[in-house]
C-alpha cells in the first residue's frame, strides 16, 4: 500500500497519499498500526466514512452523484428481493463494518446478512452478499484486497462489483473448494443462492 516506485497518478499512489495524510492528523498513540478492534474504538463517533486497510485508517473520498444513485438503486433492489422471497435476511446500506483479518475492516456499499444482527450492532461478522460500487479512487482495492478479503470470510457467498459508468455487474460467486466463479452481466436476472433471491441487473443501477 505504501511501496516505493508507484506512479504518483496511480490509484495506489492516491490511496497511499490519503493514508499518510490521515496518519499525520491522528494522535501519537494512533499513529501506530491498528488492529480491527482498536480501529472500531478509534472510529466510533468520528465524522466521515473510514475503513481500516493494512492497519491504517483511511478516510473515503466524496462520492459522485452517479456513484451515490447506483448504490441506492442496488440497496433498494436487494431489499425488495429479500421481501419478495420472505427470507429472514436484512439488507444493510453502507455504515456497517465488516472485519477482514486483524488489520482490515471494510465498509461495503451494501450487504445482506441472514439472520439480521441485534439492533445495537456496529459490525457484521457473517455477511452473505457483499456489494461495492466502483469509483476511480477505489477500483484497485475493490478488485484486489476486497475480493480476497471478502472471500476469506466463510459466510460470504457472493461479491457484486457494480460499474456505474459501463452499467455492468461483476458477480463473484463462491464455488466448490477454493474456486471463485465470475460472470460479467449487463442485463437479465441475477440469481443469488444462497440465500435464494433474484434481482434484475438493470434495477441495480440508477435510471439512465
Amino acid at each position: 500500500m505504501r511501496r516505493s516506485g508507484v506512479s504518483a497518478s496511480s490509484p495506489r499512489a492516491g490511496f497511499a497519499n490519503r493514508a499518510r495524510v490521515v496518519r499525520s492528523v491522528m494522535s501519537n498513540a494512533a499513529q501506530q498500526v491498528l488492529d480491527s478492534s482498536q480501529f472500531l474504538t478509534w472510529a466510533e463517533g468520528r465524522s466521515g466514512k473510514w475503513e481500516l486497510r493494512d492497519g491504517y485508517p483511511v478516510l473515503m473520498a466524496p462520492e459522485r452523484a452517479l456513484h451515490a444513485l447506483t448504490k441506492y438503486a442496488a440497496q433498494k433492489s436487494l431489499d425488495a428481493a429479500i421481501a419478495k422471497a420472505h427470507l429472514p435476511c436484512r439488507m444493510f446500506p453502507d455504515g456497517m463494518t465488516v472485519r477482514v483479518g486483524q488489520r482490515n475492516a471494510f465498509e461495503p456499499d451494501a450487504l445482506v446478512v441472514c439472520p439480521p444482527p441485534p439492533p445495537d450492532a456496529i459490525e457484521i461478522p457473517d455477511p452473505v452478499i457483499m456489494v461495492e460500487v466502483l469509483s476511480p479512487s477505489t477500483a484497485a482495492v475493490d478488485h484486489g484486497a476486497k475480493l480476497r478479503g471478502y472471500f476469506s470470510l466463510p459466510s460470504v457467498m457472493h461479491y457484486l462489483i457494480l460499474d456505474p459508468d459501463a452499467r455492468s455487474l461483476i458477480h463473484h460467486k463462491r464455488g466448490k473448494g477454493d474456486i471463485i466463479e465470475t460472470r460479467i452481466l449487463g442485463e437479465g436476472m441475477l440469481r443469488l443462492d444462497p440465500p435464494g433471491i433474484e434481482v434484475a441487473v438493470a434495477d441495480m443501477f440508477a435510471p439512465p
